[in-house]
């Protein structure tokens, strides 16, 4: 059983477990203790789950049970019988009044929910299956509860030139990093089938980001540009990407000297330099953000990427990046502290 459903469950059979316990303990006590004002806890924790109609079921069998015990205690003609049965009473009717406020407060987050997705479907479009030779597969997962995006971005886009990729992280979280990812893939999506040199596109993303961010903000990225059994690279910044041969080695290219990210363009003598490597039928790009390689388990240990080299070997690219999100999440057994994505290119 999944752990969030486990927990409703605990939560659907804590209120009538606490009446239950009260009720044994008031008839093996007697009435030397009174346990009778303790029957409100059943619909003191009704209202965590379910509708108001389960918390009146619960606040009406609390009402059986403390009239039923006071009558078994001989003190329903006594103030601490009446008083039992009031507090059941007023416990049920501010039960009735949170489950009120619960439903509403559930109806936003369902709206807000909606916004997010079809944020997504505006920010981060589903990439295409097929890209010329090039098969893709993409996986995002955010740092932010109940979030669909956050600073982490991607695209694809088949032009002219070849198919161009984009892979980025934005410094920060929150709504000004999904600000400032719709600035930098508006850019991209324009410049991608326009220009013809890769390095004119990451010029033009560069100026994009100096009119969306302030000093001190910056988005790495890296840009990749497939075409005729060769893939180009422009990096500004950013982890390495992981290039898996047809052979099974591995190699992580690497520019001979690592520009700035975007946004820091003024404090840079260079532009990033386009360096290229051989992409042949077979071969297999991982391009990520660095909230896969920086996830830490328990001891804080990073994720070790390279070792994981042989989950990609999967047939269908989709269910290799599954198994690697879910061999991510088993490793930090929790919830990740950085959006993460992953984008895969396999050469048909």
């Amino acid at each position: 059983m999944r752990p969030k459903n486990h927990r409703l469950t605990v939560l659907s059979l804590l209120p009538f477990a606490m009446m239950a316990a009260v009720t044994v303990a008031d008839l093996v006590v007697g009435p030397a203790v009174v346990f009778l004002p303790l029957v409100s806890l059943g619909p003191a924790f009704a209202p965590l789950v379910g509708s108001w109609r389960r918390t009146a079921c619960v606040g009406g069998i609390a009402l059986v049970l403390c009239v039923g015990l006071g009558w078994y205690n001989n003190l329903l003609d006594g103030s601490r019988g009446l008083m039992s049965i009031a507090t059941v009473l007023g416990v049920t009717a501010a039960g009735l009044l949170a489950v009120s406020m619960r439903q509403q407060r559930e109806a936003e987050l369902d709206n807000v929910r909606s916004i997010a997705e079809a944020a997504q479907r505006v920010l981060l479009k589903p990439v295409p299956r097929l890209a010329g030779r090039v098969r893709v597969a993409v996986c995002y997962m955010s740092a932010v509860a109940e979030a669909r995006i956050g600073g982490d971005l991607y695209e694809v886009v088949t032009s002219p030139h070849g198919v161009r990729v984009i892979v980025g992280d934005v410094q920060g979280k929150g709504l000004e990093a999904v600000e400032t990812a719709a600035a930098v893939l508006g850019a991209f999506r324009e410049a991608a089938p326009e220009e013809a040199d890769l390095a004119t596109v990451g010029y033009r993303l560069e100026r994009a980001v100096d009119r969306q961010l302030g000093a001190e903000k910056f988005v790495t990225a890296i840009l990749a540009e497939v075409r005729s059994e060769e893939v180009t690279f422009l990096n500004f910044g950013h982890p390495a990407p992981l290039l898996v041969r047809a052979d099974g080695t591995t190699t992580w290219p690497e520019p001979s000297s690592y520009a700035l990210p975007l946004g820091l363009g003024a404090h840079a003598a260079e532009p990033p330099e386009p360096f290229r490597t051989d992409f042949r039928p077979g071969d297999q790009l991982l391009l990520y953000t660095d909230g896969i390689t920086e996830a830490r388990d328990a001891k804080g240990r990073f994720y070790p990427l390279a070792e994981r080299v042989h989950l990609l070997k999967e047939g269908n690219p989709e269910a290799a990046l599954e198994m690697l999100r879910q061999d991510l999440l088993q490793h930090v057994n929790g919830p990740l502290h950085d959006d993460a994505a992953l984008l895969m290119l396999r050469y048909r």
